[in-house]
C-alpha cells in the first residue's frame, strides 16, 4: 500500500511515483462540516509548499488547503465540482482534490506518517 503523508494543516499526500494526489483528511472534513463547494486552481499552475492551493466551503465557513509540497498541478477532481460532499464522504479515496508532479520529493520528508497524524490531532 502506498504510504500516507500529512500536514499540520490537515492535508493528505499519497505519492504515486513522482505525482501526489492531495486532499485533507478525514479529521478535517469533520471540522469543516458539510461540504457545499470547492475550488480547485488550473492544470498547469505551479504552487510552492505552503501556498494556497484549493478553497472548500461549508456550511460553516471557507477554509483555504494548502500545499503540502511544492509541484505542478497536473489533474484535479472535476467530481467535486457537481458532488463537493464527496470530501465529507470519502475524503481519502474519491474526495481527493489536485494532483501535483512533485518538484522535490525530499519535500515529503517535512510531513507526518499515520501514527504521528493520529498523535498530533489527539492534541487538539
Amino acid at each position: 500500500m502506498t504510504a500516507v503523508h500529512f500536514s499540520k494543516d490537515h492535508e493528505y499526500l499519497r505519492a504515486e511515483g513522482d505525482v501526489a494526489v492531495i486532499g485533507v483528511s478525514d479529521y478535517a472534513q469533520a471540522q469543516l462540516g458539510d461540504i457545499v463547494f470547492v475550488e480547485l486552481p488550473a492544470i498547469g499552475k505551479h504552487v510552492k509548499k505552503g501556498e494556497a492551493l484549493a478553497v472548500i466551503e461549508s456550511v460553516k465557513a471557507a477554509s483555504e488547503v494548502y500545499s503540502p509540497v511544492s509541484g505542478e498541478v497536473v489533474a484535479v477532481n472535476d467530481d467535486l465540482a457537481s458532488a463537493p460532499a464527496t470530501v465529507n464522504e470519502d475524503p481519502m479515496s474519491k474526495g481527493w482534490l489536485v494532483k501535483l508532479r512533485l518538484a522535490d520529493a525530499g519535500e515529503l520528508a517535512s510531513l507526518m506518517d499515520q501514527s504521528a497524524y493520529d498523535a498530533f490531532v489527539k492534541t487538539l
